[in-house]
């Protein structure tokens, strides 16, 4: 049985959904509501049916119900001193690879749910707007970017009960689960190779030292270097754009022009420093060494091809997802950190 109207007439009911799939009314109402106990067959009999009638249940009342909105939001948060840069915040986290692919790999698992990812740009002073969001019930939980220790919106989200999975080790300790990498594993590996390939005189561009994945970067290579003798690392920090890329290898190579290896915390940046090079003259990687970290399109598009540090952000970003859902539902649910292994991905730039 198709059921058809005229343009204009009411959608179908969920009664009728019921006669088309000769089941109750309470059964459709179960398979709507995601309830867990109805029989596969009868299932995949009432999504039939509701596919051939063009039933689209209401959701607002099926919130009501399931206390449930089937949304979750990625929050990407950003502190207020980064905001005042010349480079627009927006166009900043956009252009940037790393949340495309974080994108990517929470809907990866999302979407099979029915789940809708809502993406909320938090930059200071405005997180009382994405407060208010979330405080008003419109998703379920938060997977959140956070990227500075003094950022308030982690504890925020704990004090509010909102269900949240952080995109990396928090700055201070809290009750909240997230997924990281090994990040001083990276950058050790960084190190090793650099010294592996013959370079005495290495440098590094940092991320912003407010990060703890930046500190840990930084700390890792420095500790490497350390064991091998080398008490002393020149370095400079950028924002991970392209642009501050670029003018801390101009700090440092105007510094230090002996450098013959260099450790960059991320791709773009690297991409920048490389710009910065072929400026000064310096042939890379005969002159100079260059190694980055992440693994992100970037490396592939930087001239040369960039030696990097990967780290598998699409299956970290799966793995918030997992961490989220877990969460959503459980009145006191054990936070759990999950750490994923860093390596080294080989190419021309050193």
């Amino acid at each position: 049985m198709t059921i058809s109207r005229p343009d204009g007439q009411r959608s179908p009911t969920l009664e009728e959904v019921a006669e088309w799939a000769g089941v109750s009314r309470s059964t459709v109402s179960r398979v709507i509501n995601g309830v867990s106990t109805v029989d596969p067959d009868l299932r995949e009999l009432v999504q039939r049916a509701i596919d051939a009638t063009g039933y689209v249940p209401n959701l607002a009342a099926r919130s009501l119900v399931t206390r449930r909105t089937d949304s979750v939001a990625l929050v990407v948060s950003e502190p207020d001193d980064r905001t005042e840069q010349s480079e627009p915040f927006l166009n900043r986290i956009f252009t940037d690879p790393f949340l495309g692919r974080i994108t990517a790999g929470a809907l990866e698992v999302l979407r099979p749910e029915g789940i809708h990812l809502v993406i909320m740009p938090a930059e200071s002073p405005a997180h009382h707007h994405v407060l208010r969001y979330l405080r008003q019930g419109h998703v379920d939980g938060v997977l959140l970017i956070s990227s500075s220790d003094e950022d308030p919106l982690p504890q925020q989200l704990c004090d509010l009960g909102i269900p949240a999975v952080l995109s990396a080790r928090p700055g201070k300790p809290l009750p909240m689960s997230y997924v990281d990498v090994e990040q001083q594993v990276g950058a050790k590996l960084a190190a090793e190779h650099l010294l592996a390939i013959g370079r005495h005189h290495l440098a590094t561009i940092s991320g912003p030292l407010d990060m703890p994945s930046s500190q840990d970067r930084l700390a890792g290579f420095r500790a490497a270097l350390a064991v091998h003798g080398h008490a002393y690392v020149p370095s400079a920090a950028g924002n991970f754009t392209r642009a501050s890329g670029e003018q801390a290898a101009r700090e440092l190579f105007a510094a230090h022009p002996e450098i013959d290896g260099l450790f960059v915390a991320n791709d773009l940046m690297a991409e920048g420093a490389l710009q910065a090079l072929r400026d000064l003259g310096r042939r890379v990687p005969d002159e100079v060494a260059v190694v980055g970290f992440d693994n992100s399109i970037a490396a592939l598009q930087c001239r040369p091809q960039l030696t990097t540090i990967h780290q598998p952000l699409e299956e970290m970003a799966a793995e918030m997802a997992r961490l989220l859902l877990s969460r959503i539902g459980k009145a006191d649910p054990k936070p759990r950190s999950v750490i994923f292994h860093p390596r080294l991905i080989k190419r021309e730039s050193a």
